[in-house]
């Protein structure tokens, strides 16, 4: 067995699971870490940020655009509080990021000495933000435990993880026995539950499938079950894009105001695929008779009775379903334009009540690739685009799901173009959000990151400021913003800065789209309606 220190056998296990990528902000512990990556510098893209909350947005950008695991690295204390944002992003939205953590040293460990950037039992900081985390031991024990980090990452539901390494075992020497990358199967679906599943939907005349984030790998099944059933296919804000916004079967996505409510009530059964299930002010007993794929089986019957629950990776489950129903006879007969209608209904519906939104959205959509990359900010036309953006492929929008972070969009958008260099990668932005992190133009330009920042500038933390004038008399506090010159903050960093009023965006963007250089692009804006605070 080959004797390494443990920084060398943290990288060298990392290159064994076929990481090329990495997020990181140097700190004292972790420098050994840094050091040992500096012998693989050809191999692994090191990128480092200008604050913590950008490594694990980055990772979660670029594991959300691939589906491949995003890797981030911090100090201990308030260099892992700081990524916290990003990894509880992660976890709210299935993403599959690894955070390697510093630590004190372990003979401080519990001991409350005051050590530079010392928390008291760390780990149990992020355990509600992991879905596994781990403190290392021993030099030795490095390869197994970031072994055993990616089969939490890569198996069952995808989720973050985080693992710690003191600051005297990454220094420290020992053997090391390094593991090989292992590739796991996909659990199928019980053979019993897939029969009655079978049965159950044959039976249905107006299903309805529910896609969620666990269908993204599986768009080309789900696809073709909803064309044998002939049920309109809604998804959620992480589904979004698993069946094209243009195919006769798609509802498009519900967010708040959407089709799912409308759908439920006119549907016999539900299909419901990678999705928590969530739905708003809804009744439980008042939902149809209910299927429920799911690869976290806590999931299944948790918010609403599920008739045939089936534990298993939506990919082969769809594909076992999909089997046993072609064996049942021909596909169902279209319902594809009654399906387009009532979409192009609530499209229309939506586009009278938000013209000012649907316009920008809609050049977006006109200036975009179809292989665009769009992350969606927590930002009034974030908000918007969940609905009303047309996406035409899966892992082409990114959103913070229901954690609803502020700031995360652009150092989101940054590891997303890391991740897809040769695709068109766009943030949307508020001028609140988007001051959470100006100072990762350094980033963009240092790394050459060549992506654009649409910062839409109201002046204002806009949904709050809409929620104040609706709802407390215009009672106006703490939401006013004094904004910096967007087009000279760009510049100042190198990056290129521009500024349109909303009609000029379809010419500003595509300008933008093919300059060589990270773009700020500012669009001023007026404070206006969300979709959670709808005034009719």
């Amino acid at each position: 067995m080959p004797v390494m220190t443990g920084a060398q056998a943290l990288i060298e296990q990392l290159l064994a699971e076929q990481v090329d990528t990495m997020f990181a902000l140097p700190g004292v512990q972790i420098m050994n870490a840094l050091d040992a990556v500096y012998e693989h510098r050809n191999a692994i893209n090191l990128i480092h940020t200008r604050h913590e909350q950008a490594t694990t947005y980055m990772a979660d950008g670029y594991a959300k655009a691939t589906g491949k695991v995003g890797v981030a690295m911090v100090v201990p204390g308030p260099g892992a509080l700081n990524a916290a944002s990003g990894l509880g992003t992660a976890y709210a939205s299935s993403s599959p990021v690894l955070m390697i953590s510093g630590q004190i040293d372990s003979n401080s460990l519990g001991k409350r000495l005051g050590d530079l950037h010392e928390i008291d039992e760390q780990l149990d900081v992020f355990a509600p933000i992991t879905k596994w985390n781990h403190r290392v031991a021993s030099v030795a024990e490095i390869p197994e435990a970031v072994h055993e980090a990616f089969r939490q990452l890569t198996t069952g539901r995808p989720r973050p993880v985080e693992l710690e390494l003191p600051p005297d075992i990454l220094a420290a020497s020992a053997e090391v026995t390094l593991l090989d990358a292992e590739t796991y199967a996909a659990p199928a679906g019980d053979a019993g539950a897939i029969g009655r599943a079978a049965a159950f939907l044959l039976k249905a005349e107006r299903p309805v499938i529910v896609a969620g984030g666990g269908t993204l790998d599986a768009s080309a099944e789900l696809i073709a079950l909803a064309e044998w059933l002939q049920a309109p296919v809604i998804m959620t804000q992480q589904g979004k894009g698993v069946i094209p916004d243009d195919h006769p079967l798609s509802l498009g996505v519900d967010y708040v105001v959407g089709p799912l409510k409308e759908s439920l009530a006119s549907s016999d059964a539900i299909l419901a695929v990678g999705t928590r299930l969530h739905i708003r002010e809804y009744e439980p007993g008042a939902l149809p008779p209910l299927v429920h794929i799911d690869i976290d089986a806590s999931e299944i019957g948790k918010t609403f009775t599920t008739e045939v629950g089936i534990v298993a990776d939506a990919r082969a489950a769809l594909i076992q379903l999909l089997e046993r129903l072609r064996d049942s006879g021909p596909a169902r007969p279209s319902r594809g334009d009654a399906v387009t209608a009532q979409r192009q209904a609530f499209r229309d519906r939506m586009r009278a009540m938000t013209p000012d939104q649907s316009a920008i959205i809609d050049t977006l959509r006109a200036e975009l690739d179809d292989d665009a990359i769009l992350i969606s900010g927590v930002t009034n036309i974030g908000y918007w685009s969940n609905v009303l953006y047309p996406a035409m492929q899966p892992r082409g929008t990114i959103t913070s799901g229901y954690f609803g972070t502020l700031g995360f969009a652009f150092p989101t958008a940054l590891g997303a173009k890391v991740a897809c260099p040769g695709r068109q990668v766009v943030a949307l932005c508020g001028d609140g959000g988007f001051m959470f992190s100006p100072q990762e133009f350094s980033t963009a330009m240092r790394y050459g990151i060549n992506l654009v920042a649409i910062v839409f500038n109201n002046n204002a933390y806009g949904a709050s400021r809409w929620d104040q004038i609706h709802r407390f008399n215009e009672r106006f506090i703490a939401t006013d913003l004094y904004n910096p010159d967007f087009v000279k903050l760009a510049e100042a960093f190198g990056a290129i800065g521009m500024r349109c009023d909303p009609a000029g965006l379809g010419a500003a963007l595509k300008q933008a789209l093919v300059a060589n250089a990270p773009v700020l692009l500012e669009v001023e804006v007026p404070i206006m309606m969300p979709p959670f605070q709808i005034i009719s």
